[in-house]
């Protein structure tokens, strides 16, 4: 295919040259009416050597062109078949919600889809195309920008598009200084060497699509750094009124100081929602704090410091160093907060106490009168499984349960476990009599009064948000978009010419916009007394 590597200008091209990176010549047979190749001026690149080595097919591989859309459009068609059903669920939460289809789903490994191996490896094989694709083609078009010859081979000059041949009067290189300040009032930056010029305009421009891979590979880095641990959390936390949670994953903690709901008025909705409670505005009043000191320690209350007072709205997030508080929903259902027991010595009749005794974290050891208690065990929803043990529902104190083992007056020095419920309704359901049967005739623990019971009236439910990548996943689109912006407005030009004794030969090439390309000529040459129709420079008309 290729004839030789050394040009007749005397320059040594490396193997697989398509111009002469001096003058522009042809090294190889093209169709005499075809444009010279002016992507990458003629530079060989990798990809198209004429006896690749095993790693240079995997890189021919990578920078087609043509495996990179299908490589794109596997992953897209992966990327819509993850939204058919939502991501992150169980087995039995897709049978029950989706039938035989969500049952499939799950057991085709889809609904951890975009966590998987295969989809993260497709992501993978885009970045790494991206970055072969780039690399394959900015190197030669590097090589060919820096260091472009100002005298180029007449060949060359007059297989561009854009081309006007004729004569010229007086001293050639006055002339062609002349037109040099011209083209100059044109913001081309200009280069002359004798009677050859070169003018261009917008080189700038040609880096816009590597800018833009830059962009996605920084984006797909964002999006494999977000399977890194800690650097991606979602979950949902339940704050009650006047209660301070820890934020998962976090070292801080969150104080619900007072959620407030509104709903619209009667006369504010439609007929069909009528004799209906629709909140307008549900919002909690939130304090963010850190902890300083303590942090994580089992049996020691942390110490707190607030940072941050803020009341977290729908769409309106407490943000903090990373971290975000979405409102999502509430309850309104009581809950159970706190109670003060007593405990009755049912043999001589005497009360003691009450004691504080709250749903969450109680403390473990009580001293009441002459008794003292030890919390073994605790259940915020009380239930039994299939085996007869123990369990708890949810984190919820909707059927609180205690077990302590009690010691005192007429009680085994080892102590007696004791299996206490708050709730009244909970002792008859659960028998607590009878699973006391030992110790109920001995004491009893209970509450005397709802002046000794407290109750939350609201649960506020907050989205916990950590996406430490977002800021790469921005950084990246922001990269794409300058350098979209690079290649979309502005245009590289370039204007070659020569004047070989009177005879003026001048070639032009854009990337893009060869009308305004044509405009530029025409009016260059205008300037010198050339008049031209525009409409003949790119159809030979002024090719002699």
């Amino acid at each position: 295919m290729f004839q030789n590597t050394k040009c007749e200008c005397g320059h040594q091209n490396p193997p697989d040259t398509l111009l002469c990176e001096s003058c522009g010549k042809p090294q190889t047979e093209v169709a005499e009416d075809a444009p010279l190749e002016m992507r990458y001026d003629g530079m060989a690149r990798r990809s198209q050597k004429r006896n690749p080595n095993p790693l240079d097919l995997v890189w021919n591989f990578f920078s087609s062109v043509k495996i990179a859309i299908i490589i794109i459009i596997i992953t897209l068609v992966g990327a819509a078949i993850g939204t058919i059903y939502p991501q992150g669920n169980t087995a039995e939460y897709y049978e029950q919600t989706y039938g035989w289809g969500g049952k499939l789903y799950h057991q085709l490994g889809l609904s951890s889809m975009y966590d998987s191996w295969w989809f993260v490896g497709l992501l993978v094989m885009i970045g790494t195309s991206l970055v072969i694709c780039s690399l394959d083609r900015v190197l030669p078009l590097y090589r060919a920008l820096s260091k472009q010859q100002i005298r180029k081979h007449l060949m060359f000059i007059t297989r561009q598009k854009t081309v006007y041949t004729g004569p010229v009067e007086g001293n050639a290189e006055q002339w062609v200084q002349e037109l040099a300040g011209h083209m100059k009032r044109r913001r081309y930056r200009v280069h002359t060497d004798g009677t050859a010029l070169l003018a261009e305009k917008n080189r700038f421009s040609r880096w816009g699509p590597y800018i833009n891979h830059i962009g996605l590979i920084v984006l797909l880095l964002a999006l494999l750094a977000r399977t890194i641990p800690d650097w991606k959390m979602e979950e949902t936390i339940a704050v009650r009124d006047g209660e301070t949670v820890q934020v998962p994953g976090t070292n801080y903690y969150v104080k619900n100081e007072k959620f407030t709901v509104e709903y619209y008025e009667e006369k504010e909705l439609p007929d069909r929602l009528k004799n209906q409670e629709r909140p307008k505005m549900y919002k909690t009043e939130a304090i963010l704090y850190q902890c300083v000191q303590s942090c994580g320690e089992p049996g020691i209350d942390p110490v707190l410091e607030p940072v941050k007072n803020y009341d977290i709205i729908v769409n309106h997030p407490l943000s903090h160093k990373g971290v975000k508080l979405y409102q999502i929903g509430y309850d309104d259902q009581p809950l159970l907060k706190a109670v003060k027991p007593v405990i009755e010595d049912k043999q001589s009749g005497k009360v003691y106490g009450p004691f504080d005794l709250p749903m969450k974290d109680p403390q473990t050891e009580f001293t009441v009168g002459p008794y003292s208690l030890s919390l073994k065990a605790q259940y915020m929803e009380f239930s039994l499984n299939d085996e007869g043990n123990p369990v708890t529902l949810s984190r919820d104190p909707k059927a609180p349960a205690f077990i302590f083992m009690v010691k005192g007056p007429g009680i085994d020095a080892a102590g007696e476990p004791y299996m206490y419920f708050p709730l009244q309704k909970d002792k008859e359901r659960f028998r607590q009599d009878v699973i006391n049967r030992d110790l109920a005739p001995k004491v009893e623990i209970r509450v005397d009064g709802m002046e000794n019971v407290s109750f939350t009236s609201y649960t506020s439910y907050l989205l916990v948000r950590v996406d430490r990548a977002l800021t790469y996943v921005w950084a990246g689109l922001g990269i794409c978009m300058l350098g979209l912006l690079m290649g979309a407005y502005w245009h590289h030009r370039r204007i070659w010419l020569r004047v070989d004794n009177g005879v003026l030969s001048l070639g032009a090439h854009t990337n893009k916009n060869h009308f305004g390309m044509r405009a530029d000529v025409a009016w260059a040459l205008a300037q010198m007394k050339i008049e031209v129709d525009k409409d003949k420079l790119d159809n030979g008309g002024y090719n002699s």
